[in-house]
């Protein structure tokens, strides 16, 4: 497949067909021309050049004559800010991590799972920040960073057995955990402790602390990460931060439970 999800949508008529459009306009991350999507798509061209009208002609993406390339529309931005709104943890947690960030120094991120990969939904940058993959809205993935397997970690068998399969096992740094039996043995470990480490399993030199953020139930809301380099700190370093981020991960915890996160 991608050729863009390939066998993906097939089921979900013109709707699935639009959607998978929209992601591929989307993971270029600039505007693109028609030659190139034809080159990452199973549709014909004609019916991508449909798609394509249909989209910008609803505000989902936008079309520039002048470059002949199409980009997210201000609509689909819209909307996407909406979502946030209402269906991610950052609103409600922005002071709490606001108040973590002061206490400890480092980068801050907030996220949650959506098919095996993580959505960042916030960040906050350490008094001297270093360069790192993550940016709020962002997605990564779950198998080697700290808040995917926090996630990961905590989610019900049947969840966190699909999670698993949906991972890639792409091997970013020689750390990186890239079969599912090393992943589900560390999901474990992680599930008995409460808190997960990035040993730099996605970028080099990036180290993280993380946990999940729980429900009374126990049901998986999102995580939590202290993240910092190797130049600055260690992984032993980092645990000493354990009591202000799980305290601050039970606060964002309370406060989803009487917002839009409900049992």
């Amino acid at each position: 497949m991608t050729l863009h999800n390939k066998q993906a949508n097939k089921a979900d008529g013109t709707v699935g067909k639009a959607l998978d459009v929209m992601d591929l306009v989307g993971s270029f991350g600039r505007p693109v021309r028609l030659c190139e999507l034809l080159n990452k798509t199973y549709h014909p061209k004609a019916t991508l050049y449909r798609l394509l009208q249909t989209l910008t002609n609803q505000g989902m993406l936008a079309y520039d004559p002048k470059q002949q390339t199409y980009s997210l529309g201000l609509r689909l931005v819209r909307l996407a800010h909406t979502a946030w709104q209402v269906s991610s943890l950052a609103p409600l947690a922005r002071t709490f991590i606001d108040a973590l960030s002061n206490d400890v120094g480092e980068t801050i991120h907030l996220a949650q799972m959506d098919q095996g990969q993580v959505l960042y939904v916030d960040k906050r940058n350490a008094r001297h920040p270093i360069e790192m993959f993550s940016q709020a809205g962002k997605i990564g993935p779950g198998y080697c960073t700290g808040v995917g397997k926090a996630i990961m970690a905590f989610l019900a068998p049947d969840d966190r057995q699909k999670a698993v399969n949906l991972q890639s096992y792409y091997a970013h740094t020689p750390n990186t955990l890239t079969t599912p039996a090393a992943l589900v043995a560390e999901l474990e470990k992680i599930r008995a402790v409460g808190v997960s480490f990035d040993r730099e399993e996605h970028e080099p030199g990036i180290i993280c602390i993380a946990a999940p953020i729980l429900s009374k139930t126990g049901r998986v809301l999102g995580a939590l990460s202290i993240t910092t380099s190797t130049q600055r700190n260690t992984l032993e370093g980092l645990a000493a931060f354990r009591p202000a981020l799980n305290a601050t991960a039970q606060k964002i915890a309370d406060a989803a439970a009487s917002w839009q996160f409900p049992e």
